[in-house]
């Protein structure tokens, strides 16, 4: 088994309401798909400035109260990326603004988890989206960082 360089990456499930904010990748090899905004760490940047780099770049938006809420390793082998990327999912709260596609990104808009159940999502963006957004105040506090009562 051949052992492939790994890259640090991020991205941000950035949540308002009862909606989180995806783009649609305009780029293979993931075109077409609906992911959380996102990207590869640059040297120097701490993983949370990557995450707010890459948030800005993609939609013009910004966020507060950056979290990391999982981290996924993406094998290249599996996805035909000549390296694997380790990638820390941040939650962030919505501050303001429209969302506008720019970078690699076709579209950005906030969707429901009714709304993302019928779109052609990236791994994993589901499962964070109905963790932050599926169970009311529980999702909520987990946001925040704050503990249900």
């Amino acid at each position: 088994m051949t052992t492939l360089p790994e890259i640090p990456a991020v991205s941000v499930a950035l949540v308002r309401g009862d909606r989180v904010l995806l783009v649609e990748r305009g780029r293979a090899p993931s075109q077409g798909l609906y992911a959380f905004p996102g990207g590869k760490v640059e040297p120097g940047e701490t993983l949370e400035e990557a995450a707010r780099r890459e948030l800005a770049e993609e939609t013009t938006l910004g966020g507060r109260a950056y979290r990391p809420v999982r981290t996924l390793l993406i094998e290249g082998a599996r996805t035909h990326y000549p390296v694997d990327y380790r990638l820390t999912v941040f939650a962030a709260e919505y501050t303001g603004g429209e969302a506008v596609a720019g970078d690699d990104a076709a579209n950005a808009a906030f969707y429901s988890l009714a709304e993302m159940r019928g779109m052609e999502l990236a791994d994993s963006v589901l499962e964070v989206a109905e963790e932050l957004l599926g169970a009311g105040d529980l999702a909520r506090d987990k946001l925040s960082g704050e503990k249900a009562p």
